[in-house]
């Protein structure tokens, strides 16, 4: 970080697009939830164009994508901010709202139960979530979610499993 006093340099703007998605991380309230929601939503306007044996691939490319970009993208935005883990950052969302939904039906109630899983689990971060968010800069803002999106998608295949959610 600068030392008091010395100009804090503005982020890339394509930084700044990518962790904000594109604008979605100033939306208040929650900045986090619309994030997660516009992925949900546009999740299921693009799987209407995906054959459904590659929608898991699709998402978990998509989902990679969100990661490989966002990393540097969040590093970069959190320093000109100079906070840490800034609420505006929200591709750490959409990543791990991806992940959440890799194997989900495209159905009305398994995407609202994606939603609300990854957004309990970010929101709670149950270990060991919490402790990712330790790691340095924007790996730390990113791989947090990505770990209640690993949570989200594993009770969301429990679930389908045992039939829960119904036809």
């Amino acid at each position: 970080m600068k030392a008091t006093g010395d100009p804090v340099p503005a982020a890339p703007r394509w930084a700044t697009l990518v962790a904000t998605f594109f604008g979605i991380g100033i939306l208040r309230p929650g900045p986090g939830t619309w994030a997660s929601a516009v992925t949900v939503g546009l999740w299921w306007l693009l799987s209407c164009w995906i054959i459904p044996v590659w929608r898991p691939w699709t998402a978990l490319l998509l989902a990679l994508t969100a990661i490989l970009f966002g990393i540097p993208a969040a590093t970069r935005v959190s320093r000109a901010s100079g906070l840490n883990d800034p609420q505006f950052i929200v591709i750490d969302e959409v990543a791990g709202q991806l992940i959440t939904l890799i194997a989900a039906p495209i159905a009305w109630k398994s995407l609202l139960l994606g939603f609300i899983l990854f957004r309990g689990f970010d929101i709670v971060k149950p270990p060991p979530i919490r402790h990712l968010e330790s790691l340095p800069e924007g790996v730390g803002i990113v791989i947090d979610d990505v770990g209640a999106g690993v949570y989200g998608l594993a009770v969301l295949e429990i679930v389908q499993h045992f039939g829960l959610l119904g036809r």
